[in-house]
């Protein structure tokens, strides 16, 4: 199976301490956010656990624990954008996480390092001419570190319309001008442009429509042939909701306005106090009343023997 860790919040960012212990302990435990007394208990061992895929703005705080995940495949996303600390209010000098970056890569290998460019909005301080400026600068900054660049255009939730009212949906003619400069950007630096949910309507400019989480890519990424097709995605080419994910909404510091894990900024530091590193799970302890429920974990590695030819 696969264990997500950012569809929720940003562990690598503001929880490295809490992931180690539970990479030590071999287990973890999430609270699910729609059914809170009821209670997943994950095994986080090799044997079970294909791979563990990570979603971070800031990968530099696991860095010096990367010796407690070489057991484990790896698939690592990280989102860079051109915005200020106007949008993102306590991500990192993004200079600073180019190099997070590159030397993360140089640890797990650039088939397992997507760069993430999302989400792309438009306004007077970041019009089309200045995403491609900046798009360029990373694509190089990064070239022989990774082989994909992940793209998508805001989605207007409605966390985010109340969070970041002025933000407004990227017209078509400007999704296509912009996802044809990067795709021929990409081009020159080695990488693939692969639009997030956004349908097909890039594929004509040379963006590779597929999706930016699908079989072939976590195969890549796991070395592995993984036998998936009786877990269906939730949506058409896209499998990064299969498995697990071990986060909890309302968690991230990083309090970017377009986040559409978090409702507001009081949430999140209410919920960052209750943090413990020494607790089973992310937020809290386990409270009387609560149901946990030992997860089905099986593996997915195909491990017939194939005669290629």
């Amino acid at each position: 199976m696969i264990i997500n860790t950012g569809q929720r919040t940003d562990i690598p960012a503001f929880y490295s301490e809490w992931f180690s212990n539970r990479l030590r302990e071999g287990y973890v435990m999430v609270r699910n956010p729609y059914n809170p007394q009821s209670v997943n208990r994950y095994r986080l061992s090799p044997d079970v656990v294909d791979l563990i895929s990570f979603c971070t703005k800031n990968p530099f705080p696991m860095l010096s624990r990367m010796d407690l995940l070489r057991p484990f495949r790896q698939l690592w996303h990280v989102t860079i954008t051109p915005y200020g600390q106007e949008v993102e209010p306590h991500v990192p000098d993004k200079r600073n996480v180019l190099e997070y970056f590159r030397r993360l890569s140089d640890i797990v290998g650039p088939e397992r390092m997507v760069w993430r460019y999302d989400p792309i909005f438009l306004s007077d301080t970041y019009p089309l001419e200045r995403h491609i400026r900046a798009f360029e600068y990373m694509a190089k900054a990064l070239e022989g570190y990774t082989q994909t660049a992940v793209i998508s255009f805001i989605d207007l939730y409605e966390k985010t319309k109340r969070n970041f009212p002025e933000a407004k949906s990227v017209p078509r003619e400007d999704r296509l001008t912009l996802g044809k400069a990067m795709a021929e950007i990409g081009k020159a630096c080695g990488m693939t442009i692969r639009p997030c949910a956004e349908g097909k309507i890039l594929e004509q400019v040379g963006c590779d429509c597929r999706g930016c989480m699908t079989q072939d890519i976590l195969e890549k990424a796991a070395g592995e042939r993984l036998i998936i097709s009786a877990h269906e995605p939730y949506r058409t080419g896209c499998s990064c909701y299969l498995g697990g994910d071990i986060g909890a909404y309302n968690t991230c510091a990083h309090l970017c306005l377009y986040c559409y894990a978090n409702s507001d900024a009081d949430s999140v530091r209410q919920n960052m106090r209750r943090h413990d590193p020494l607790s089973p799970m992310l937020i809290g302890h386990l409270q009387k009343g609560d149901v946990v429920h030992e997860t089905k974990q099986e593996t997915w590695i195909d491990g017939q023997i194939r005669m290629e030819f």
